[in-house]
């Protein structure tokens, strides 16, 4: 950022309505971090107001944690990936994440092949760990571009999730921080939930900033998070969040995304369906 406008920060991927306290926390020692750093124009809160992908799209954007779906894809022109959060949670790696298959604890398959003509629920389909995962998984397995019955679009993780429990689906894929962290905060909404299996590891969500940012700015942005990881006053919150360290990345990490969708297109399955 230049000068004294006020810069927006949107950190919505996680932003549970039971963690925002702890969101928010975390967003001030982020904050600090920025300032200590002598980065300029760093809000007090964090923009809720506005859907996110609004918000990547801000001219004034000055931080944000992306999905690295839309990092090489529908935002590629717009946003670059600074650093990467490691998750405490199962399906977790450092810097690293993946997707929980997620059935009902009575479903008789015993794979993914066993939900042939089924009902998959996704959140969306610029979603890495919703759909590019579950379209990548079954790709080898679909006829004539077709896996599933129908897909359920469901908008949102927690709502996949709410159609496999109700049997409004029959399978979603679900990122495993939030699996984890709806386990934790809300353990009676995966009550009759069982895990399939796992997705391979991709690169978890980045943190991000506007592509273009100037490279003194960008590093200082850099610096501030890897500050803010390790800020003894933000350890609850990290802990809350399930956040066990940050480490600098960049876009190249993510190139495994669109690979994984030009591998299904090759086979024939550019949808999920």
């Amino acid at each position: 950022m230049t000068g004294t406008a006020t810069g927006v920060v949107a950190l919505g991927m996680y932003d549970l309505p039971e963690l925002r306290a702890a969101t928010d926390a975390w967003w001030a020692a982020i904050a600090r971090a920025l300032r200590a750093e002598g980065v300029a124009g760093v809000p007090e809160s964090l923009d809720r107001s506005r859907p996110y992908h609004e918000v990547w799209r801000d001219p004034a954007l000055l931080l944000t944690q992306t999905c690295g779906y839309p990092l090489t894809h529908g935002f590629a022109d717009t946003l670059t990936a600074v650093a990467v959060p490691s998750y405490d949670a199962e399906g977790c790696g450092p810097g690293r994440y993946s997707s929980a298959f997620l059935v009902r604890d009575d479903d008789p398959a015993g794979d993914l092949a066993g939900l042939r003509g089924r009902r998959a629920a996704a959140n969306g389909p610029d979603s890495q760990s919703g759909c590019n995962v579950l379209r990548s998984a079954v790709a080898p397995l679909a006829a004539d571009g077709r896996f599933f019955s129908e897909v359920v679009w469901a908008g949102a993780h927690r709502r996949s999730l709410a159609a496999v429990r109700t049997g409004d689906a029959d399978i979603a894929a679900i990122d495993a921080a939030t699996f984890a962290l709806i386990s934790r905060h809300a353990p009676e909404e995966i009550r009759g939930i069982r895990v399939l299996g796992w997705s391979p590891a991709a690169p978890a969500l980045p943190y991000a900033v506007r592509r273009g940012i100037d490279a003194g700015t960008r590093a200082r942005i850099a610096a501030a998070l890897l500050r803010a990881a390790a800020d003894p006053d933000a350890a609850a919150a990290r802990e809350t969040l399930l956040i066990a360290g940050l480490s600098p990345v960049d876009d190249a990490a993510y190139a495994v995304m669109p690979e994984m969708r030009r591998a299904a297109e090759r086979l024939g399955y550019p949808e999920l369906a």
